[in-house]
């Protein structure tokens, strides 16, 4: 295995591959129909080796391609059935492994970040990669004073890798979102090449992961592992266990998917409320169930940085589109820049369009399933549809971007999960503005009993991403 692919020309090629390749295997498909093999059964065939191609490319690639990869992955709930299947297994693979550098970078990049006598620095070393993905490996070690420890590492040349690779993928663009419906992929493309510097920047996520830990230090439902050491391309942080969202969402229990839903859900809103800040990378694999039944949160790469929590519009808006004061939502709105001095909507057709999106927000309890999330997403899909050509009209202000991107995320993740989560008590706690001024929340238990993870469910433990 060679180190990080970083010329230019080779990136762009193995990215050109992806759509030359399903092209190459929809020409390869005709000719099977036409030597009279069922249609369905090579549709299948093109989606799976479609997949195939689409993991080892950006699997091989590591970078912005790889990053991009695991970003499209938590919508993939978001697809009709028959065209998800041969694809989640793939972007799945994408959210917790990637070709592991060989012994000689990794001990090379040690070196050079810890010094020439890093051995020194812890009693055990793990030479295999516990997990590998867009920008960084990490090794499981024992530190020198006996603390369990992740040791992640920057690819070599990793900086490059996403710049060159975000701005080619811009040109495949057209072949990524046609993965996913209503999902326009140039703003995603655009929102993670202008978090490329803080993505690289560990001085930064250690910053940002020690205020989680401290904050959520004892906390009964959230764990985030402390910094013990950072440098400029080394993070070594405590080791934490547990099983990954990604098996939880394969084979979890009743029990563990809607325990992993509910606190996935509390750990997004309560998240700036208590730190200032929001986890920006909600995929399944910087995420751990732990036996204990606590949410373990890794990978704080990326940050919204929001030192007066959520945006208190936000709150009100929701609040006003379920009081169906359709007049009253228009008008945050406009204000906020969601729709521009010059569009001329029609306030009820806003609502309507609002409301399928705030059925979580409705009931006590909601269900998370992927025919909800498949729903909307056809909703606004379909040029035929009224509501896609009204999302056409709205604009997203710079402010609210990752914002919106992350509870996309966060509501993908749980159709994957299919949890049943108390949505709108989280947000009746947690988000500022939708409960009316001078109202309290109430007091919520929302702690819930769980079983021990299945031994049969537990996983080898891995650090952070």
């Amino acid at each position: 295995m060679s180190d990080l692919p970083r010329r230019a020309v080779t990136r762009t090629a193995k990215l050109a591959s992806l759509p030359l390749g399903v092209a190459g295997r929809a020409t390869l498909g005709l000719g099977r129909r036409i030597g009279g093999r069922p249609a369905e059964i090579v549709a299948a065939e093109l989606q799976q080796r479609t997949a195939a191609q689409l993991f080892k490319v950006l699997g091989e690639l590591k970078g912005g391609a790889m990053k991009l990869g695991q970003a499209l992955s938590v919508f993939e709930a978001a697809l009709p059935e028959e065209v998800a299947g041969p694809y989640r297994s793939a972007l799945t693979k994408l959210q917790d492994a990637a070709p592991p550098m060989p012994a000689r970078t990794v001990h090379k990049a040690l070196a050079e970040n810890l010094g020439t006598d890093w051995r020194s620095m812890f009693t055990e070393f793990t030479e295999a990669p516990a997990a590998a993905a867009s920008i960084g490996q990490v090794h499981h070690a024992i530190w020198h004073d006996g603390r369990e420890v992740a040791v992640k590492i920057q690819y070599p040349g990793a900086g490059d890798a996403l710049i060159s690779d975000l701005n080619q993928l811009g040109h495949v663009a057209r072949f990524a979102g046609a993965l996913i419906p209503g999902i326009d992929v140039k703003p995603l493309i655009a929102e993670l090449k202008a978090r490329v510097a803080e993505e690289l920047d560990y001085q930064l996520e250690a910053e940002a992961q020690t205020a989680h830990a401290v904050e959520f230090d004892g906390d009964p439902d959230i764990l985030v592992p402390h910094v013990v050491h950072q440098t400029e391309r080394v993070l070594v942080t405590e080791w934490m266990g547990g099983t990954p969202l990604s098996k939880v969402i394969d084979k979890g229990t009743r029990e563990q998917r809607d325990r992993a839903g509910h606190l996935l859900v509390r750990f997004l809103f309560s998240g700036p409320a208590r730190t200032g800040m929001l986890h920006a990378d909600s995929h399944p694999g910087n995420f751990r169930l732990l036996d204990d039944g606590r949410l373990g949160v890794l990978d704080f790469g990326t940050v919204n940085r929001l030192p007066e929590g959520l945006p208190e519009p936000i709150g009100h808006a929701f609040r006003l589109a379920l009081a169906h004061d359709a007049d009253g939502v228009m008008q945050v709105l406009r204000s906020e820049g969601f729709v521009k001095p010059s569009i001329k909507l029609d306030a009820t057709e806003v609502l309507d369009y609002l409301l399928p999106f705030l059925e979580p927000a409705e009931a006590d309890e909601f269900t998370f399933t992927r025919a909800w999330m498949r729903e909307q997403g056809a909703r606004i899909g379909d040029p035929r549809n009224p509501a896609s050509t009204l999302a056409r009209q709205l604009n997203l202000p710079p402010s609210y971007l990752l914002i919106h991107r992350v509870t996309l995320s966060t509501i993908g993740v749980l159709c994957q999960l299919g949890a049943t989560a108390p949505f709108r008590a989280e947000l009746e706690t947690w988000l500022p503005g939708f409960l009316p001024e001078g109202f309290e929340a109430e007091e919520f238990d929302f702690s819930v009993e769980v079983d021990d993870v299945d031994e049969a469910d537990e996983a080898e433990d891995t650090g952070p991403r």
